[in-house]
């Protein structure tokens, strides 16, 4: 049986946690029907993890016995950071969330030339991406990042080791080597990156790269390169 696993700031080792967060002990509650006796895996964030068992659970609280604690090791050896143009409707938020769940440890959303939407709801974001990192049993909840331009989205990156700048007339992701370990992966607009933004990429010595010739929606193409690039 599939346990339920919560991220947070629990200090787990003490051998009984009290929980009294609303939201979470509204979903150990009435969302997940949990009781005396039941399990869920708890995360502190720094990748830390705990079996723990109900013992007692009310309206307002929820006491804990910590069963034993273990190190999770389910994060990638690669350290990725991914740059993505905002996306119109709700399609940076599935981005975010597949990106997530492929092992992405900071998100970075940007505004370029092409950019058509502008605005993120930052909480909104984080919200999604906790679960999303709960639900795919990760050890962190990635960070994410207020938006920022294009010109400093490439400032931001200039700390990473390599710097992967996806467009369709790069090299095959298979052909390329991706040993460092903290890449940034760039992901363009609904309308593409524009000439300026490529040769800015180009004399920064990103590294240019294509997923194929089939042309992907963005929010595809950034689940897909982030799990590739992680995941080698």
């Amino acid at each position: 049986m599939r346990l339920h696993r919560f991220i947070g700031d629990f200090d787990l080792s003490k051998e009984y946690l009290k929980i009294s967060d609303r939201d979470l002990v509204n979903q150990l509650k009435n969302v997940f029907r949990l009781k005396t006796g039941d399990e869920i895996l708890l995360g502190d964030g720094k990748k830390n993890e705990a079996l723990a068992c109900v013992e007692e659970i009310s309206r307002g609280a929820a006491t804990l016995i910590i069963k034993r604690t273990q190190e999770n090791t389910n994060e990638p050896e690669i350290y990725g950071i991914l740059y993505c143009s905002i996306l119109k409707k709700e399609n940076f938020e599935l981005a975010a969330q597949k990106a997530v769940e492929a092992g992405i440890s900071e998100i970075v959303p940007i505004i370029g030339q092409r950019t058509v939407k502008t605005a993120i709801n930052l909480p909104r974001l984080e919200k999604i991406v906790k679960e999303a990192a709960e639900q795919s049993g990760r050890g962190i909840i990635p960070k994410v990042h207020p938006t920022l331009s294009f010109e400093k989205a490439f400032e931001h990156a200039s700390t990473n080791n390599a710097n992967i700048f996806f467009r369709p007339s790069g090299l095959p992701i298979a052909k390329i080597k991706i040993l460092p370990p903290k890449v940034g992966i760039f992901i363009g607009p609904e309308g593409g990156w524009n000439e300026l933004e490529t040769e800015s990429a180009e004399k920064n010595q990103f590294t240019m790269a294509s997923l194929g010739k089939l042309i992907l929606r963005a929010e595809t193409a950034a689940s897909i390169a982030s799990y590739l690039v992680l995941n080698r």
